[in-house]
């Protein structure tokens, strides 16, 4: 396994290196699984999982998967360097086909990937839930293992990249099946267990805590994570998360680690997120997620307070495009979107999420803020395929201007420049230090408006910051990225 000074983000699948209120329960088969509370203390105080394991356990399955890939020098009997595997033969001195001096070293053909992951059975005539980044893209050879040592080929009947979720189809009737449980109503605290397949080692139990719940994970917008102490590593990918009453709350998926390995903080899919998506690959035969066509980034407590907005909460919208069920509704960059048919938006990841909740076609009613009060527009969404969403306020891009008290020199968008942003006009900066350079500001960054007044000249943003007062929100474009940022004069 290569090793790493950086923290990372990591899918726990071995061997494949692959890129990347209520529940609506799933009904309960006879043959479905029917627990007794687990987790009862033993003599010695302790909880005892023993039941529960041996009641949950024959729903749960083993997937291995065999792909074809491009080789390369690095690669080795088919298990990539990222393999824990692989660090393991070597630390051994196990001689391994394709390394330096053995043979095969140097083919550059096609080579066989293996992996392993975990899955489960939600319905008793064949439908396995496990993790897309288990079963990888492209041709695969899928086989699922069940606790009796029974073996099927499986068939990959969907997959949704953005929420990591597979479903799978054997030909098999009268399994065993997991009930569902609500993760809304699951604890902070309370006990959870994992059972899977770590470094391919059949129905391993792991126990843990909840240790936060709707975590959001870099580049993932479409998930409410539950975080977890409960040991997870590669081969763990795609199994079960129980509460001790026997029903599964998640999908283990990630953990955050150093090593590749398990280091305490792990990350499940909540069970309702995935059953949404197998439904709806089980009835369209793919996920359909509704689209509003904005861009958008969270509120900072700058921001929010120069929009006029008492507590820093909702979507900020930086940029709508063109014709989308945003515009046609009326929404402008500077609005804020408060909530979503009644549902509040708390932060920014939280309308992404909501929308892409929705089918394509629904009408919604969006409440959103604007020069200090709270107006509702109706529209109806279109079908999202690529929802673009900005940097977090307190991250990279931030802001732009060029004004004598900012400390910003620059010069307007030619004829030519405007044209192809698409605007009226802009001031492109040149120079930022003060408080310009502090909110992040760069050269080459466009300023567009301020508190949602155009700026199409250099005078026109002068006047517009000498009447601002000392707090105000830049609209600044950057590259392809349009963002507001929080201006404070001291």
């Amino acid at each position: 396994m290569r090793k790493t000074i950086l923290v990372a983000i990591m899918t726990v699948a071995t061997g494949l290196a692959t890129t990347f209120g209520s529940v609506p329960a799933v009904a309960a088969t006879p043959s479905a699984v029917a627990p007794s509370p687990g987790g009862a203390p033993n003599r010695y105080g302790l909880p005892d999982f023993s039941d529960l394991v041996e009641q949950v356990g024959p729903a749960v399955v083993n997937i291995s998967v065999v792909q074809k890939q491009r080789g390369n020098d690095e690669d080795i009997a088919g298990l990539s360097p990222d393999d824990p595997f692989y660090d393991f033969l070597r630390r051994f001195g196990v001689p391994l086909p394709g390394t330096p001096g053995q043979p095969g070293h140097g083919n550059r053909g096609p080579r066989i990937s293996r992996g392993i992951g975990s899955g489960f059975v939600v319905s008793g005539d064949g439908y396995v839930l496990t993790n897309a980044h288990v079963v990888g893209e492209g041709e695969s050879e899928v086989t699922v293992k069940l606790i009796d040592k029974r073996e099927f080929k499986a068939k990959v009947v969907g997959t949704d990249k953005r929420t990591d979720i597979a479903l799978l189809k054997i030909d098999a009737t009268g399994l065993p099946t997991v009930r569902t449980g609500d993760p809304e109503r699951a604890r902070v605290g309370e006990w959870v267990i994992a059972v899977g397949s770590p470094f391919g080692f059949d129905n391993t139990v792991t126990a843990g805590i909840i240790s936060a719940k709707a975590r959001r994970l870099p580049d993932e917008n479409y998930v409410p994570f539950l975080q977890t102490d409960v040991a997870i590593n590669p081969g763990n990918s795609g199994g079960p998360l129980f509460n001790l009453n026997g029903e599964v709350i998640g999908i283990n998926s990630q953990i955050y680690s150093r090593s590749g390995g398990f280091m305490g903080i792990s990350f499940a899919i909540p069970i309702d997120v995935a059953l949404k998506v197998k439904e709806q690959i089980v009835k369209y035969g793919r996920v359909q997620r509704g689209k509003l066509g904005v861009t958008i980034q969270g509120l900072d407590k700058d921001l929010a307070q120069s929009f006029g907005l008492s507590e820093p909460r909702g979507a900020l919208v930086s940029n709508v495009e063109a014709d989308s069920p945003a515009d046609k509704a009326g929404v402008k960059a500077g609005d804020v979107v408060l909530a979503v048919d009644g549902v509040r938006v708390e932060d920014s990841g939280d309308l992404p999420r909501i929308i892409g909740d929705k089918r394509p076609g629904t009408s919604v009613k969006l409440e959103i803020w604007r020069d200090g009060k709270s107006r509702t527009v109706t529209t109806t969404l279109g079908e999202m395929r690529s929802e673009t969403v900005a940097e977090p306020s307190g991250g990279a891009p931030r802001g732009e201007d060029a004004g004598g008290k900012l400390g910003l020199t620059g010069r307007a968008l030619t004829a030519e420049e405007a044209s192809q942003l698409g605007v009226r006009g802009g001031v492109v900066v040149e120079r930022a230090s003060g408080p310009a350079a502090q909110a992040g500001l760069q050269a080459g960054d466009v300023i567009l408006a301020l508190n949602n007044q155009p700026v199409t000249s250099l005078q026109a943003l002068r006047q517009l910051v000498e009447k601002a007062g000392n707090r105000f929100a830049l609209l600044a474009q950057r590259g392809n990225a349009r963002i507001f940022v929080p201006i404070r004069i001291k």
